[in-house]
């Protein structure tokens, strides 16, 4: 008998080869400074608040901006605010000043990234340095077209600074994950106890 091309060594039929499962590309790591912005804006009387000063949601929606900004510029791509993790305030904002928002991605994880956004102030009326006014972090999704989410480039941390930036980000989702869950099973044991409201 003589085995024919596709026969085993045994003389019988060989195992069809196995299709390849298509896999997610993982696109490369980009370093930080690849997608570091600062956007700067002049504060106007249209920004003001009862008080006279910048209303904080005018700052917020700067900070937004400028997140959404480094998670497209790093993600490649349309990227959408899944959370607002922190904002603080550390000074009032003035008609006037010279805003500065500062923002990198400090943590990425599979299709979510941890953007840092420090906000300064150069006073028009001063000539002193630039003061830090507010800081946030801010989680971003990166989405295809349909909406879903999709694989984002691992960041890069250069600096010492960025490690730690990193590495505290890290602990500050560690938190948010940790929160969650308790609320969630919170909910559940009430739920159960019939005080669901």
């Amino acid at each position: 008998m003589i085995d024919s091309p596709a026969s085993g060594a045994g003389g019988g039929l060989a195992a069809p080869e196995p299709l390849p499962t298509p896999a997610v590309a993982v696109p490369p790591g980009k370093p930080t400074a690849a997608s570091r912005i600062t956007l700067s804006h002049i504060m106007s009387a249209h920004d003001t608040n009862l008080l006279g000063t910048v209303h904080g949601g005018v700052v917020m929606k700067l900070v937004d901006d400028a997140a959404g900004a480094v998670a497209g510029r790093h993600s490649g791509g349309p990227a959408v605010t899944g959370a607002m993790d922190e904002m603080i305030f550390l000074e009032p904002v003035r008609v006037g000043d010279l805003l500065h928002v500062k923002a990198q991605v400090n943590w990425t994880g599979k299709t979510s990234m941890e953007i840092g956004v420090r906000v300064v102030a150069e006073r028009w009326n001063e000539s002193g340095p630039a003061k830090q006014v507010a800081s946030a972090y801010l989680v971003f999704v990166a989405v295809d077209a349909e909406g879903s989410p999709r694989p984002v480039p691992q960041v890069v941390p250069e600096s010492d600074r960025d490690r730690r930036r990193h590495q505290e980000a890290q602990i500050r989702r560690t938190h948010r994950l940790a929160r969650r869950r308790e609320i969630v099973e919170l909910r559940r044991k009430r739920a159960a106890e019939g005080l669901d409201d």
